[in-house]
């Protein structure tokens, strides 16, 4: 076995803070979801997804790949938001082996009410601290480190032409 590629002093404290920034921020916007809102992030975005999706509607086993989760944590997720009746699930008569999950419009309210304090906290904590070059900088590490985490391309086209 060949000898490990340890992190040099630079590359260490990259990892470091590429690893507390990218905890914090979720922390950051959870707690802003849940004080303001009442739902976890989590829920934030599957409600996001479904609400541009086509007809406001996607199968489960597609939402679960749009928002990288197992089937079975979304199945619990999309159980809750049930509850709530901000999503519903649909089992179509052509396949019924098919589950089509399908923001209400209550649910559509709930996140057209979210989305403005989560935006602001978005932009207040990855985008005002950088300038607009700096922003430019960080898509296209991201994109870079996208593609070098999924090759198979698996994670929706989030990023649009390149530029």
């Amino acid at each position: 076995m060949s000898e490990p590629r340890w992190l040099d002093e630079d590359e260490q404290q990259t990892w470091r803070a590429f690893l507390w920034t990218s905890r914090l921020l979720n922390e950051a916007l959870d707690r802003q979801l849940q004080r303001d809102s009442g739902m976890p992030h989590t829920y934030y975005v599957i409600l996001a997804m479904l609400s541009e999706a086509p007809g406001r509607a996607m199968t489960m086993t597609a939402l679960a790949a749009e928002v990288r989760s197992s089937p079975s944590r979304l199945s619990h997720a999309v159980a809750r938001l049930e509850e709530f009746g901000w999503v519903r699930r649909i089992k179509p008569p052509e396949d019924r082996r098919t589950t089509i999950a399908e923001l209400t419009d209550k649910g559509f309210d709930v996140l057209a009410e979210a989305a403005p304090g989560h935006v602001e906290e978005v932009r207040r904590h990855l985008f005002d601290p950088l300038t607009r070059e700096q922003a430019l900088q960080l898509r296209e590490t991201l994109r870079t480190l996208l593609g070098n985490l999924d090759p198979d391309g698996r994670t929706p086209d989030i990023f649009g032409p390149s530029s």
